[in-house]
């Protein structure tokens, strides 16, 4: 609703500092104009980011993984340059079967998803529900794949479906995101901080309305029982990488998650919060091979 007032990041206003911005492509698929960058060459490897984030999240890990692997990493669908596309592709089960079109367009499988938080779950379902993934490595860095306790769990429900029917509610958000200060102090609640060049590019899309509006409307529809319920049929290999400092998605989450998965792994980083791949790229980096088979 009111995506008319919010039209999406453009592309050709971006800084000129963004990320890896030479290896970024524009691709048509699944009724979404997707923004994604493409790394490397070897297996395929698909990067899914966070709620609120973007690709950029993936800025310190992309080209050491490239050195093994084709990464895949995309904007989701209504975050930072990728357009929200048609009714119903920011829910889970709809951004996964636009993550599958945005594949098949690409003409890749991956053999290793890594999802971050909400991108977690996203790859969860894909692999639950397309058999061409029943043999891809998930790897779940602090994977949002159970409710969320508390608060979050209002976030991620009726607090934002009443947001996303404000009209003013991106717009507010976005100049509250602008102050000097706003976005280190939201990331500091994370249990992360940030360096100057992360804080700068959360700033750049927290600041824009069309970006708030697209996370907005992906909480109110974001429904994670239905995946909670079937996360024990996952027969892939699957590692879960946790911060133990996250506050975001409490690390005892992560153990729930692995009592349903007999065949999880997992390990904690100790001092990070729930962006730790940001925090500590190349450690991430290590553990994600080391699970891979590579070094």
């Amino acid at each position: 609703m009111f995506d008319r007032f919010y039209p999406g990041m453009s592309w050709d206003e971006r800084p000129a500092h963004w990320p890896h911005a030479a290896y970024s492509r524009r691709v048509s698929a699944g009724g979404i104009q997707w923004h994604v960058q493409i790394m490397g060459e070897g297996p395929c490897m698909l990067l899914l980011h966070g709620t609120g984030s973007g690709n950029f999240s993936w800025r310190g890990l992309l080209p050491a993984l490239a050195e093994q692997f084709t990464v895949v990493a995309p904007d989701l669908p209504g975050h930072a340059y990728s357009s929200r596309g048609p009714e119903g592709a920011l829910s889970l089960p709809g951004m996964a079967e636009s993550l599958r079109a945005l594949m098949l367009q690409l003409n890749l499988t991956p053999q290793v998803i890594v999802g971050h938080s909400a991108g977690a779950a996203i790859a969860a379902h894909m692999a639950l529900h397309f058999s061409s993934l029943s043999g891809t490595t998930l790897i779940g860095l602090n994977p949002a794949w159970l409710p969320l306790p508390g608060v979050a769990s209002w976030l991620f429900g009726p607090a934002a479906k009443l947001a996303a029917l404000n009209p003013l509610s991106a717009w507010a958000t976005a100049k509250m995101a602008a102050k000097p200060g706003a976005v280190a102090e939201w990331m500091a609640r994370t249990g992360s901080t940030l360096d100057a060049t992360g804080l700068d590019l959360y700033t750049r899309v927290l600041s824009d309305s069309g970006h708030v509006h697209g996370v907005l409307s992906m909480m109110a529809a974001w429904q994670l029982k239905p995946l909670a319920a079937r996360l024990h049929e996952l027969r892939q290999p699957v590692c879960l990488l946790i911060g133990a400092e996250d506050q975001t998605v409490p690390p005892a989450l992560a153990q729930q998650a692995c009592q349903k998965l007999p065949q999880a792994r997992h390990q904690m980083q100790p001092g990070l919060g729930h962006l730790a791949h940001e925090q500590d790229p190349l450690g991430t980096v290590q553990h994600l091979l080391n699970w891979c088979g590579r070094r």
